[in-house]
């Protein structure tokens, strides 16, 4: 008996180790590759099309890795593969000189790290359920890790040529290969009456699994001009750096008291999704009318929601209705559906920003509302007609 409670204590600090790696790389790759991009001489105008180079190969790399560790049942040795190759690839990434180079070698590594962060939700949820532990606060030690990574990357950036700042993405590579290491293996071949009907028709000729898809991707794309404007426009408006990631880190603490307490939400998984359309709707609706600074701390706060809900809603029912056998391709369709919508939505954010400004933001609260109705259409039970003679 004390074996296997060393065991199950152990599970949660290693998992968690291991969301720590993965935010610490993505708190240096989203605000700061841009910058070691345009050290290496990379035109502006092609920043933004390798910038998207992971979007695009996700489409490719996860689900050949997802159906490989739903086959072979190694879920963890899937994460220990695609980690540890992906710190050699994005050795190369550094030691590339030259756009086409760095094109090449920034694909292929994206192409091996794709897979890592979908399948850590699979082994998470699955992990975790067999423990009888919540996902949220073991999830929350990444999201802290994502604001210390980006302040820490920041003050680097003081000190350090913009060239070198790839080798600190090296280093978070290297971190998250680390922690995947000391994982322990589990199966995902349980719960197999989960879902019945997925299993029978399989999990793209599902509505109720298609219409979660298109409500999270929906919602999660919600947030493109956010993401890619947000800090544009307030520059302009005369606020400060410190203000602007004061705001940032707002919206990331909102989404860790989520994770902290999320084990008590006894709300079903497209309830949560709801919540995020909702909060979309305010958060985005209340932007697209450029709100005083004083209200700015507040609509952050919604990214608990906009964010949070949606992102629990959406991972926790693709694990409780994915067929056995098949919960890792499962997260791999959310992964690719809200890759390509984040995508297309950036692309449109773009042109409306440009066009129209902070009424832009009001498309992306007409999204998170078309999230929100193709959430409450999963919801709804399934109506089996029976023929009577």
């Amino acid at each position: 008996m004390p074996p296997r409670t060393a065991l199950r204590l152990g599970f949660a600090p290693r998992l968690a180790g291991l969301y720590i790696g993965l935010f610490i790389f993505s708190g240096i790759q989203l605000p700061f590759l841009p910058v070691w991009m345009r050290a290496k001489g990379i035109d502006p105008a092609l920043i933004g099309l390798l910038v998207a180079v992971p979007s695009l190969v996700r489409v490719a790399g996860i689900p050949f890795a997802a159906r490989e560790a739903d086959r072979r049942d190694e879920l963890r040795l899937a994460i220990v593969v695609c980690a540890a190759a992906s710190v050699f690839a994005f050795v190369l990434v550094g030691l590339s000189a030259g756009t086409l180079a760095i094109f090449l070698t920034y694909a292929f590594a994206s192409l091996l790290y794709a897979p890592v962060m979908p399948l850590t939700e699979t082994y998470a949820l699955k992990g975790l359920s067999a423990r009888g532990r919540a996902y949220g606060p073991v999830r929350l030690w990444g999201s802290a890790a994502f604001i210390v990574a980006s302040f820490a990357a920041g003050a680097a950036l003081d000190v350090l040529p913009a060239r070198h700042l790839i080798w600190l993405l090296v280093g978070a590579s290297g971190l998250v290969a680390l922690a995947a290491i000391t994982l322990q293996p589990i199966s995902t071949r349980a719960a197999a009456a989960a879902a019945p009907h997925l299993a029978r028709a399989g999990l793209l000729r599902d509505r109720r699994f298609l219409a979660v898809l298109a409500a999270a991707s929906l919602i999660q794309g919600s947030h493109a001009v956010y993401y890619g404007f947000s800090v544009l426009q307030w520059r302009a408006e005369g606020l400060g750096g410190g203000s602007i990631a004061a705001l940032w880190a707002i919206g990331v603490l909102a989404e860790i008291v989520l994770f902290a307490f999320s084990g008590r939400l006894n709300v079903s998984p497209t309830t949560l999704l709801t919540l995020g359309a909702v909060g979309g709707l305010v958060r985005w609706g209340a932007m697209a009318l450029n709100p005083p600074e004083a209200l700015l701390p507040f609509l952050q706060i919604l990214h608990a929601l906009t964010f949070g809900t949606t992102y629990l809603g959406a991972l926790t029912y693709v694990t409780r209705h994915a067929p056995d056998g098949q919960a890792a391709t499962a997260q791999g369709h959310l992964a690719i559906a809200q890759s390509i919508t984040m995508a297309l939505m950036s692309a449109l954010a773009g042109l409306l920003y440009a066009k129209f400004g902070v009424a832009a933001y009001t498309a992306m609260a007409l999204a998170a509302v078309a999230g929100g109705i193709c959430a409450r259409i999963a919801g709804r039970p399934v109506i089996m007609s029976v023929a009577h003679d």
